[in-house]
Parts: C-alpha cells; sequence; structure tokens
C-alpha cells in the first residue's frame, strides 16, 4: 500500500512538470502568433494550462526579480518539482529500508 501512494505520488509530480512545461510551450507559441488563440479548442487547452500552474507559478514570479519579458518562474518551479521528487523518493527509501540515516546524506 506504502508503495503504491509513493508511486502514486511519484506520478503525479511527474505529470504536473510535463503541465508546467506545456504551459510554457503554450504561452510562448501563443505570444509569437504561431498557435490562434482566437479557436475554442486552442482557448481551452491554454486556459487549463494557465489554471493548473498559475496557482504554483505566481508565488514564484513574485519572489524572483522581474527580467523584462522573459520569464524564468517555470524553469524553478521545474528545479523545485524535481527537488520534491528526490525528497520523497528518499522518504520512501527511508521508510521501506528502515534506515532514518540515509533522509539526511
Amino acid at each position: 500500500m506504502l508503495t503504491i501512494l509513493f508511486d502514486l505520488a511519484q506520478e503525479i509530480l511527474s505529470l504536473y512538470r510535463w503541465a508546467v512545461i506545456l504551459a510554457a510551450v503554450f504561452s510562448m507559441l501563443a505570444s509569437f502568433g504561431v498557435i490562434d488563440t482566437r479557436n475554442r479548442l486552442v482557448w481551452s487547452i491554454g486556459d487549463f494550462l494557465y489554471k493548473i500552474t498559475e496557482p504554483a507559478l505566481r508565488p514564484i514570479r513574485n519572489a524572483l526579480p522581474n527580467f523584462g519579458n522573459i520569464d524564468v518562474s517555470p524553469i524553478a518551479l521545474i528545479f523545485i518539482l524535481y527537488i520534491l521528487q528526490n525528497v520523497l523518493q528518499r522518504i520512501y527509501f527511508a521508510i521501506a529500508t528502515g534506515d532514518l540515516h540515509g533522509l539526511l546524506i
């Protein structure tokens, strides 16, 4: 049961990382006019990606300095998600093996 929960958490973090990447690419394509956001399907996809990624990106944007038109908050969020996955993996191995000293290394 514990393995299933940790695997599920890892997959959710991985899917969210891909959602952040897709949202960043979608935003860039929309700003350059490659995709037409007036199309209902395209707008729905963009709106969905915005709604699931913006709550995590907004605090990062507020904390980072302004770099003009360059938005580095998706890169920072991907890095944070990577760290969370590593921490989650260490916690799982520490619980599975019973060695809590592995958390500190």
